[in-house]
Parts: C-alpha cells; sequence; structure tokens
C-alpha cells in the first residue's frame, strides 16, 4: 500500500496493518492518531517518537515476536516475515560466525533473560557481533533502553516497507 491508501485506511484497519511492525498498542494509537501524513518521512518520524521511549512490559510484549538474530523466523505471520528480510542482509553465514552469534545469544540470554534484538537491517554479521559484545556490559536498565530503542527503529523500518 502506498502512504495515500495508508491515510485513508479506517481506524481499525490502519491498526491491523501497522501490528507487524511493533506489537505495541500505544505505538499503533500514536501512528494512526498523527494521519495523514504529509509525506513518507512524516510517517517515519511518527513511527520513531509516538511510543518513545517504551516501557518495560511493552518491550516484553513485543519482543515475544522477535527470533534470535541469525535464526529463521518461525510460522508464516507477517511479523515472521518482516523479521527473514531483516535478516536477509546477513547472507548464508560462514561456520565460525553462526558458532560465535550462537555463544553470544546464549551468553546474552543469560546475563539479560531475553534474546539479544538488535535492527539487523543495514548491519553485517561483525557490526552485530561487536554490538552484542558492546551490549554485555550494559546495567539491566541500560540494556532495557537499548532494546526500546531497536524495537522503535525495526518498527520504523517495516513501516517504511509497508508505506513503499
Amino acid at each position: 500500500m502506498d502512504l495515500s491508501e495508508f491515510n485513508q485506511l479506517p481506524a481499525d484497519d490502519a491498526r491491523t496493518a501497522l501490528r507487524p511492525c511493533l506489537d505495541v498498542d500505544r505505538w499503533i494509537d500514536g501512528v494512526v492518531a498523527a494521519r495523514p501524513y504529509s509525506d513518507r518521512a512524516a510517517a517515519q518520524d511518527s513511527a520513531r517518537t509516538s511510543a518513545n521511549p517504551l516501557s518495560p512490559d511493552e518491550i516484553a510484549r513485543a519482543m515475544s515476536h522477535h527470533p534470535r538474530i541469525g535464526e529463521k523466523a518461525k510460522g508464516a505471520s507477517a511479523e515472521a516475515a518482516h523479521s527473514s528480510r531483516e535478516q536477509a542482509g546477513l547472507g548464508s553465514l560462514e561456520a565460525d560466525v553462526q558458532d560465535r552469534l550462537a555463544a553470544g545469544n546464549a551468553a546474552y540470554e543469560e546475563r539479560f533473560d531475553r534474546v539479544f534484538l538488535i535492527r539487523a537491517a543495514g548491519r553485517s554479521p561483525e557490526e552485530i557481533l561487536a554490538e552484542l559484545q558492546r551490549r554485555m556490559s550494559n546495567t539491566d536498565t541500560q540494556e532495557l533502553a537499548e532494546v526500546g530503542e531497536q524495537l522503535i527503529q525495526i518498527a520504523a523500518l517495516r513501516l517504511e516497507g509497508i508505506l513503499a
């Protein structure tokens, strides 16, 4: 759909279209309420600001739809399709990189009790591994804020894809 179509959708249909971008009602309601958008940049700006920062409960809900980095999303949902496209840039990972990601994911999950989340689109495997290592030194509060920011970045990219 294009921006004009999105602007004209009934509110419930717009909410349905947005939910795979970020399953956070406050974000969805903010993006829908700010319509009509004059251009895609305005829609992107709304996607980045509507629910920033996310609450811990919102982050937990949104995280339930994200696979581990380097792993394929399961199922045929819109969220799984988005995730597959976002991680497609990682290509076929060499065994060494795959092993390092798996070890990093396990260490992160042990440390923070959730999967490591990062906007994969536009990042190389080495950049992702470096971010994973850097974020391991975050406090719980710092890491929760970073996860929220990554969710917002992912949501903005997904909205861009919907409106393309």
